[in-house]
């Protein structure tokens, strides 16, 4: 019996699409799979609703996190995300900037796919490590670790290095943390009454951020100043 040429082409079609669909579904499941495997063991992105850390990180600014990078791998100067649950209170938090129907959009759907910090993940800078002695302030108002004091061109305009006065040694495996803008950040000098005495556990931090990467126009990295990098550790020359 004749076939009808359109009804062939027809039939092949489906044919194609059936061996093809598989192949896309397999694609898709794929693509899930290598997204949660980097999301959950190498690289983590997060959305930063507060103000804290300025002007190194904006409110409105989404950041990658290296999560390779453990609490006994930093160093001072670095900008990190930890879970506070056992050091921080909620204090620091804020709601999502109200920056119109495109930006209330963008920060809903980073939420919906895990880039937004969560009500216990904070964005500090290590500051103290394991055994320094961290004081603010010196007879010229500034901070010293151990006993070497720090010019913080990082911080805020306008900001003191710190409003509170303080004089702590960071135990083993914890961490003395503040925010860049000290005037509006709830950070280790506001937790020095709290179990762990403000010090964020090296085994709670989530990684180390690397870089903004949206909006486009703040596109950078966060790279450790100098002043705090270059402080020997404690009993160090």
């Amino acid at each position: 019996m004749p076939v009808d040429p359109a009804s062939q082409r027809a039939v092949d079609a489906s044919a194609d699409d059936r061996r093809q669909g598989p192949s896309w579904l397999v694609l898709a499941v794929i693509a899930v799979v290598v997204m949660l495997l980097v999301r959950g063991f190498l690289v983590q992105s997060f959305y930063v609703p507060s103000g804290s850390m300025e002007p190194t990180i904006e409110p409105g600014d989404r950041i990658l996190v290296n999560k390779l990078v453990s609490g006994g791998d930093l160093s001072r100067g670095d900008v990190v995300v930890f879970d506070g649950t056992t050091t921080f209170a909620a204090a620091d938090r804020s709601p999502h900037q109200a920056d119109g129907l495109i930006g209330r959009t963008l920060a809903g759907a980073a939420s919906a796919v895990g880039i937004d910090l969560g009500e216990q993940d904070f964005v500090k800078r290590v500051v103290g490590l394991p055994g320094d002695h961290v004081v603010c302030c010196d007879t010229d108002g500034r901070l010293t670790v151990n006993g070497k004091a720090v010019q913080e061109d990082y911080l805020h305009p306008g900001d003191k290095p710190s409003d509170l006065t303080f004089d702590v040694t960071v135990p083993a495996g914890r961490l003395w943390v503040m925010g860049d803008h000290r005037s509006d950040s709830a950070d280790s000098r506001a937790h020095l009454g709290d179990p762990g005495g403000g010090m964020v556990r090296e085994k709670d931090v989530v990684g180390r951020a690397g870089v903004t990467f949206w909006p486009l126009g703040r596109l950078g990295g966060f790279p450790s100043p100098a002043a705090l990098a270059d402080i020997p550790r404690a009993g160090q020359r």
